[in-house]
């Protein structure tokens, strides 16, 4: 499963990116990560929890920064390191700029699992279209 969500920030590129580069801020926008601790190595433990009517999963997640260019790009993937395969989560936030002190933020997840299928790309769905007016408030406030 693949999702990808765009975001138009009326705030400079650098003040978006320094949002989204930290995992710790994601619970105070994004519904569906309630808790992101980071553990001693530079990574994260990220809690993850859906409703959808009667039914909920949660799940935690070990997540690493493979990748970054500041003010720019960062890449977070599942990185468990228990020896054990586990199923792909990639998070890819861009971000640039997009005229007169503005930013675009465009985030693609991957999730190469069949254990959440459908009812995680609804989730994700209703996810995103809530955090938008709550990221915009959370760089507001900085």
């Amino acid at each position: 499963m693949d999702v990808v969500a765009h975001l138009e920030a009326p705030h400079p590129a650098a003040a978006v990116f320094a949002v989204v580069d930290d995992l710790g801020t994601y619970p105070r926008w994004l519904d569906i990560v309630p808790r992101a601790d980071p553990v001693a190595d530079g990574a994260w433990l990220v809690d993850l929890r859906g409703r959808l009517g009667p039914f909920a999963r949660s799940k935690r997640l070990r997540m690493a920064r493979t990748e970054r260019e500041p003010d720019r790009l960062v890449v977070f993937e599942r990185a468990e390191g228990d020896g054990r395969q586990h199923s792909p989560w990639v998070l890819r936030a861009e971000v640039g700029p997009n005229g007169d002190g503005a930013s675009r933020l465009t985030m693609r997840l991957h999730y190469g699992g069949g254990l959440w299928g459908p009812v995680l790309e609804r989730l994700l769905g209703d996810a995103i279209e809530h955090s938008r007016p709550r990221l915009l408030a959370l760089l507001d406030d900085r």
